[in-house]
C-alpha cells in the first residue's frame, strides 16, 4: 500500500500511476469515460461506496482489496452483499475494474475515472461562488433529431455541474463553469453543435432574482443545504472521536455533502433568498474536514494493514 501524506486529501498525486502494480482481471476499454453521477441517494450503499472510492482509492495507491473495501463499507452502514452490488455498478459505470496484487482480488480506479475522479475534488473540496460583478457562460446548442439520445445525455450533464436552463436549448451558469461545459461538449463529440457566450449580468424583463428561480430549482438546492446543516448538528461530536468513529462520521458527511457542489453553482448571494443556508453549510463542510479528514484516514490506512491490502 502507498501512503500518501496527510495534506493530500484527494490523492491526485498518484492519478498519473493508477494501479500500476496490480493485474487487471477485467477487460479494460481504455475509451471509456466515466460520467458524474449525483442521482445515487445519500446514505445508499451505492452512494457510500462510490464516496469511499472517490476518497481513498487513489489515495491508497490506486489499488484496494475486495476484503478492505467491504470492511469500509460495512463501517458506514452499507451491508456486504449491498457494497458487492454497488461495486459491481461501479465497474459497469468504468469507475473501478477488478484488479489482482500479488493474487489478492481487488479494485482498481478504472483509467476513464480520473477525470471524473479529478472533478470531483475540485468541486467537494473547493467550492466555488460568485460575485455579482462576475461573468457569466451562455451555452446555445442545436442537435439533429437523430441525435436526440446526445441530446438528452448533454442536459442530464449540463444539469449535474449547476447549469440552469433559460430555454430548452439555451442555458446558463457561473463562466468558472465554462471549461467543464467544453469538456462535456468535447467528450459527447458535438462542440461543433454549440456555441458559448461569456457576458454579463443578463437583461430580463421583470426582476433578475425572479428569472434565477426560474432558471434554477432553487428549492432543490436549498433541500439539499439543509439536509446537510441538519446531518451535521447530529454528527459533528463535541469531543475528540477515535479514528473509527472519525472514519464513520466524515464518510458519511462527505456522502451528504458530494451532491451539493454539483447541483449548486455558487450564484451571488444577491441573487438568492434572503435566509439562503448555502454559506451555512459550507462552514460546517469546513469543519468536518479541518477536525476529521485526518483521523478518518489514519484509520483507513490501519485497515487496509489489517487486511493485507
Amino acid at each position: 500500500m502507498t501512503a500518501h501524506e496527510a495534506d493530500d486529501p484527494t490523492g491526485e498525486a498518484d492519478d498519473a500511476t493508477i494501479a500500476t502494480d496490480a493485474t487487471a482481471t477485467d477487460t479494460v476499454a481504455t475509451d471509456t469515460i466515466a460520467t458524474d453521477d449525483v442521482t445515487s441517494r445519500p446514505g445508499s450503499a451505492a452512494s457510500l461506496v462510490l464516496t469511499i472510492v472517490g476518497l481513498y482509492l487513489r489515495r491508497a495507491g490506486g489499488w484496494m482489496s475486495t476484503a478492505a473495501l467491504v470492511r469500509l463499507a460495512e463501517e458506514v452502514g452499507s451491508p456486504a452483499p449491498l457494497t458487492r452490488t454497488a461495486i459491481a455498478r461501479l465497474k459497469k459505470r468504468a469507475v473501478v475494474v477488478a484488479a489482482r496484487r500479488d493474487g489478492v482480488p481487488g479494485y482498481a480506479v478504472h483509467p476513464g475515472a480520473v477525470r471524473m475522479l479529478q472533478r470531483g475534488d475540485r468541486r467537494i473540496f473547493t467550492p466555488r461562488h460568485m460575485s455579482i460583478d462576475d461573468p457569466w457562460c451562455l451555452i446555445s446548442f442545436s442537435l439533429p433529431e437523430q441525435q436526440r439520445a446526445v441530446r438528452h445525455q448533454l442536459r442530464r450533464r449540463l444539469l449535474w455541474i449547476g447549469c440552469g436552463i433559460v430555454a430548452p436549448a439555451l442555458w446558463i451558469c457561473p463562466d468558472y463553469l465554462a471549461d467543464e461545459v467544453e469538456e462535456i461538449l468535447q467528450e459527447l463529440g458535438i462542440r461543433h453543435h454549440a456555441t458559448l457566450f461569456r457576458c454579463e449580468l443578463p437583461r430580463v424583463t421583470g426582476r433578475i432574482e425572479d428569472a434565477i428561480a426560474r432558471w434554477w430549482d432553487l428549492s432543490a438546492i436549498e433541500a439539499a443545504h439543509r439536509d446537510f446543516i441538519a446531518a451535521m448538528s447530529t454528527l459533528l461530536p463535541a469531543r475528540r472521536p477515535s479514528a473509527a468513529e472519525a472514519f464513520r462520521i466524515y464518510v458519511t458527511g462527505i456522502d451528504v455533502w458530494r451532491t451539493i457542489p454539483y447541483i449548486d453553482p455558487g450564484l451571488p448571494p444577491q441573487l438568492l433568498p434572503a435566509d439562503w443556508p448555502g454559506h451555512r453549510s459550507v462552514e460546517l463542510f469546513t469543519v468536518l474536514s479541518d477536525r476529521l479528514a485526518d483521523p478518518a484516514w489514519r484509520h483507513v490506512c490501519d485497515i487496509l494493514a489489517r487486511t493485507g491490502a
